[in-house]
């Protein structure tokens, strides 16, 4: 069932809500506005009305792991390809990029048993404002042309519930470009440490090859190009 709105303050709230009722794996919350949408590491995302698609899918499953993120990455970017005909890079844990700019985000949470699946896509955006405008990108400035965002929608949730964990950590490997040889830096909260990520563990968690030759398991953070 989709539930939708006009504007919401996020999706991720509502989607909260009705898991907490009981909702069904599958359950999606749609908004063609949100007032204070949520992105990673307690940042907000940019929900301007009516030109980005912005839903969080309930998905019914024991726990939440690093390769269900990544799992709904691959499938998010093969949705946006299928609709755009856009080939996106995806980078680790959970950005979905043209070129170096972000696209398309996720956020999992886990609430009332259940996995929260916030999706965002920038697909009709003319423009972006404040330090948005160094970073994102959308499916129209990529393209010129405007998508169609039900489109989108339906090709989304149409792969968002049978996103396979089990063979995510290889998908997401052979679409991204970050996993493997790519010089980044990561922000773990703390601070910053340089490295060449040297792929992903058994867990989907990125290992980097710091300066020095000593490797290191990131488990959270934003990696970046250095």
């Amino acid at each position: 069932m989709i539930h939708r709105y006009r504007v919401l303050p996020s999706t991720m709230i509502e989607a909260a809500r009705l898991a907490s009722q009981g909702a069904p794996s599958g359950t999606a919350v749609v908004a063609d506005e949100q007032t204070a949408g949520q992105g990673r590491l307690g940042r907000t995302w940019h929900s301007a009305p009516g030109d980005g698609l912005y839903v969080t899918v309930v998905l019914r499953v024991p726990e939440l792991k690093p390769a269900i993120t990544m799992a709904l990455g691959v499938a998010v970017a093969d949705a946006i390809e299928e609709v755009s005909g856009v080939k996106a890079d995806l980078r680790w844990p959970n950005d979905i990029l043209i070129g170096d700019r972000k696209l398309a985000g996720i956020l999992t949470q886990y609430e009332h048993g259940a996995v929260l699946a916030g999706i965002g896509v920038n697909v009709n955006h003319l423009e972006f404002s404040g330090e948005m405008r160094a970073i994102a990108t959308s499916l129209r400035i990529a393209t010129g042309l405007e998508h169609d965002r039900e489109r989108l929608l339906e090709a989304i949730l149409r792969r968002v519930p049978t996103a396979n964990p089990e063979t995510a950590i290889r998908d997401f490997a052979a679409r991204s470009s970050y996993v493997y040889s790519r010089r980044v830096s990561v922000d773990l909260g703390h601070g910053k440490v340089y490295g060449t990520t040297a792929g992903l563990n058994d867990a989907g968690f990125l290992i980097l090859r710091k300066d020095d030759g000593s490797e290191i398991t990131i488990f959270a953070g934003g990696v970046r190009p250095a």
